[in-house]
């Protein structure tokens, strides 16, 4: 059977996480341990802790969504003694990207742990707290909604997330973000919810932090995946790492094509999706396409010792 791997992004975290893997899988307390050690900071504390503030920073989001994504890759090798080849294509949601090129052996796992802890602080950084915004909008196609933000002359709104069928998020200036929720509603009756986040990922706003990143990952080694990583970005498969590191810098401001990846999936005959790391959004997302493609999450300790 063709399979593909993928792993989540910002907004899967919830506090607890992994819990079970640090209990049951030494492989797995060892990721824990090791992302520790390159940050010189108990992430694991925050995972494993009580304060949601402190693990919704997106600082410690991207890390620990990380390292939780590979604590069970390693924790399903151990179990059902496969290895990364034993899929046909990988992906990850954003950030989710990074914990693909770990599972792929394209970067070393303390390495993307410290990328991702300064792409955070980075897209942070990048626009003041309170001034960006985002909102997912439901139950509209794409190309209705860019017409849309065309026609109302929006400055800064655009499309940052392609999820799936009947699903987008948009990203820009709180301000017109707002504005763009209550006229969506109001003249074409439909819905939208502004989410609770402290930047707006995405877009062009996000400019100044792919430039920072740009010049910090300049000092990382990144290695040809052994299997070919479907991107954000060009939502085609990519093999060649210079190629994957200048998708990966560009991805911070442009849209996530995760409904044109699925799309890419299917044309190239994968019939099984795994989802590796907490929660099950992109599980839920794979359930909104008409596709044959059968996806699996894998969140707790019944889901790795029910896998085939």
């Amino acid at each position: 059977m063709t399979k593909c791997i993928v792993f989540p992004g910002q907004g899967s975290q919830y506090l607890g996480m992994g819990r079970y893997l640090k209990e049951n899988f030494d492989v797995s307390k060892r990721v824990f341990e090791e992302i520790d050690n390159a940050l010189n900071q108990n992430l694991s504390e925050i995972i494993f802790g009580n304060d949601i503030k402190k693990l919704n920073l997106t600082e410690n989001t991207q890390p620990a969504i990380m390292a939780v994504s590979i604590a069970t890759f390693e924790a399903l090798k151990k179990e059902k003694a496969i290895n990364i080849d034993n899929f046909n294509l990988c992906a990850g949601h954003s950030l989710g990207e990074y914990s693909a090129l770990v599972a792929s052996e394209s970067i070393n796992l303390s390495d993307a742990a410290k990328i991702l802890k300064k792409r955070g602080q980075a897209m942070q950084n990048a626009v003041p707290v309170g001034e960006g915004g985002m909102a997912a909008v439901l139950n509209m196609d794409i190309e209705s909604l860019e017409k849309f933000i065309i026609e109302k002359n929006f400055q800064t709104v655009e499309i940052s997330n392609d999820n799936c069928p009947g699903q987008c998020v948009i990203s820009g200036a709180k301000k017109e973000i707002d504005e763009i929720v209550i006229l969506l509603k109001k003249e074409l009756k439909k819905k939208s919810i502004p989410l609770p986040v402290s930047a707006p990922f995405h877009c062009n706003m996000m400019k100044p932090a792919a430039e920072e990143l740009k010049d910090f990952m300049a000092d990382f080694d990144f290695r040809n995946p052994k299997i070919p990583l479907v991107s954000n970005v060009s939502a085609k498969a990519e093999h060649l790492s210079d190629e994957i590191k200048n998708l990966l810098i560009k991805c911070i401001f442009s849209r996530v094509k995760w409904r044109d990846t699925v799309s890419f999936f299917s044309d190239n005959k994968i019939l099984e999706a795994v989802e590796c790391g907490p929660g099950k959004a992109l599980t839920n997302m794979f359930k909104r396409f008409e596709f044959e493609i059968k996806c699996l999450k894998l969140d707790n300790l019944e889901d790795i010792k029910n896998y085939e």
